[in-house]
């Protein structure tokens, strides 16, 4: 497992692209709302990523799990779908709830940063399902110290998870931030208290809660990149950027 520890000069060269990635995200939620199309708001993440001399970090993103190249610069998910939305033309409905995940790289450093919202008439069931994912993302932030390891991250997550009636899938989790998007250590969704990699200064990674509301199976869309619920329940996911240092981790991505 190769990780990489920045040095304090190097995590305040990440603060840009993790200011830029959280201004494209409110950007977006202001943007969404009912009647507008995926595509437009990809393209709008497009237009931001242009005008900044930012480079995407999805575009040409071809994992051996989805079908790449992904061709797109932000995730969209709605409802069912919960990770890896490809934008498609699909108008946003009444009620819908959606999820924006999106990472670039501002001179060479990468941030990334997600958040789900429901556009129009929310239903109470998403909004505490929403809220869960935020408030799990909060608990592993506050964990991320040294002297803690990366087991207490999951562990945080995976408690408030279960407090609130859902179940976790650890398929797919957080990971490493630096010069590329996906780098170690893995970030899993739960895990044990006190076990696993020490947290040290320097550690830079996205920790990123994701549930869905009855389930924690998934099963994968035709498109090949889209994952959904295994029953159709709807999902959320939060996510930040997050550099661990000798006192207070900062949080990258932070929205004002």
């Amino acid at each position: 497992m190769a990780i990489e520890l920045r040095t304090p000069a190097q995590v305040e060269e990440m603060r840009p692209a993790g200011r830029f990635v959280a201004e494209v995200l409110t950007a977006l939620v202001d943007a969404a709302d009912v009647g507008v199309n995926l595509l437009d708001l990809d393209a709008l993440a497009h237009r931001m990523i242009t005008e900044r001399g930012a480079e995407s970090c999805y575009i040409d993103y071809a994992p051996s799990f989805g079908r790449g190249p992904f061709g797109k610069v932000l995730c969209t998910s709605v409802n069912d779908a919960v990770l890896h939305g490809l934008p498609h033309d699909y108008v946003l409905q009444d009620g819908d709830l959606l999820s924006l995940d999106f990472a670039v790289s501002v001179d060479g450093w990468v941030a990334d940063s997600a958040v789900s919202v429901v556009v129009g008439t929310p239903r109470q069931q998403d909004l505490d399902l929403i809220e869960a994912t935020r408030d799990a993302l909060a608990a592993a932030i506050e964990v991320a110290r040294p002297g803690k390891k990366l087991g207490d991250i999951g562990d945080a997550i995976g408690s408030l998870a279960r407090s609130r009636g859902l179940s976790v899938n650890t398929q797919f989790g957080g990971h490493g931030v630096g010069r590329t998007m996906h780098g170690d250590p893995h970030v899993p969704n739960d895990g044990r208290a006190g076990r696993g990699l020490p947290l040290k200064p320097g550690l830079v990674i996205a920790i990123e809660p994701w549930f869905l509301a009855t389930t924690d199976e998934i099963r994968m869309h035709d498109d090949g990149w889209t994952i959904l619920s295994a029953d159709g329940s709807r999902g959320a996911h939060s996510e930040h950027t997050i550099a661990v240092t000798e006192g207070d981790p900062i949080v990258l991505t932070a929205r004002d």
